[in-house]
């Protein structure tokens, strides 16, 4: 039976030696820390709500949002550091090991975290992360569509952009194209502090491990992208499980940036099975 979750019954926050941090917990079971993508509005339970409701009848779920999203403290650009946020929960909460499921910039964090305290981290599972190296097949140095329309987000909050935003995240932005638009841009309005902050470095170089170190990766990893993502494209996840020793790639048609939302029932199983039986 599906659980009865919403973001106020799961909403807490916790303090870390990086800033009050917020985030939503629900289930019981071995821990699953679930981590959003960058973005306008942005925040743990709009990247993961709909799947929490199912991963929660089998994992303890925790969706985290990083400083300088959601309700978490704000956070400069020269300060922002997830894989140490990641740590210091991990500790705060007592929890030795769990699976990371991370979307886009959470995917990142979660690769990272990987190469990092591989000790710490029991499965990695990524939609929608990047890569280090050339690109043969998808964009250049340059930004892509989605990330052009994402960082318009931030300089002309509106909900006509907001729209622009989910529709170049999903291949289909079906019934819930509005409500979607509209969550998140409630939350990027009422954190002015987090717009400034991410325009302030929003042209950072990013700190992408190189491939000997994501060739080093022996956490087992499941790697998830959409083949019409046009925020990051799915190059990215080809050169990954060429790498990671231990991985599978699951690319699926018809899908966006949000794998988890477009899909979000072969999402729940695949990642439930994956976890149970890795």
């Amino acid at each position: 039976m599906t659980l009865d979750l919403t973001f106020e019954s799961t909403s807490r926050f916790v303090s870390l030696p990086s800033g009050k941090v917020h985030y939503n917990q629900a289930g019981e079971g071995p821990p699953v820390l679930l981590l959003h993508g960058s973005g306008p509005g942005a925040t743990g339970w709009s990247n993961f709500g709909p799947n929490i409701v199912e991963l929660a009848e089998r994992f303890t779920c925790y969706a985290v949002d990083m400083p300088g999203w959601g309700e978490s403290d704000a956070v400069t650009p020269d300060k922002r550091n997830h894989v140490q946020t990641a740590l210091e929960f991990l500790d705060e909460l007592g929890i030795d090991k769990a699976a990371f499921i991370g979307n886009s910039m959470g995917g990142a964090t979660t690769i990272r975290f990987a190469v990092e305290h591989p000790e710490r981290q029991s499965h990695l599972i990524t939609m929608g992360a990047g890569a280090a190296g050339v690109k043969i097949f998808g964009a250049g140095d340059g930004p892509t569509e989605g990330l052009k329309i994402l960082q318009k987000g931030y300089r002309e909050p509106s909900m006509e952009t907001m729209l622009e935003l989910v529709d170049v995240m999903s291949y289909d932005s079906g019934d819930q194209r509005e409500e979607r638009a509209r969550v998140r841009l409630e939350s990027l309005l009422k954190h002015p502090d987090h717009v400034a902050n991410f325009l302030a470095g929003a042209r950072n170089k990013r700190d992408w491990p190189t491939e000997e170190q994501v060739a080093g990766i022996r956490v087992p990893a499941l790697l998830i992208h959409g083949r019409d993502d046009r925020v990051v494209h799915f190059e990215n996840s080809l050169r990954l499980v060429a790498l990671i020793p231990d991985s599978r790639l699951l690319l699926l048609n018809r899908c966006g940036h949000w794998a988890q939302v477009e899909h979000a029932e072969e999402f729940n199983r695949v990642v439930s099975d994956f976890i149970e039986n890795n």
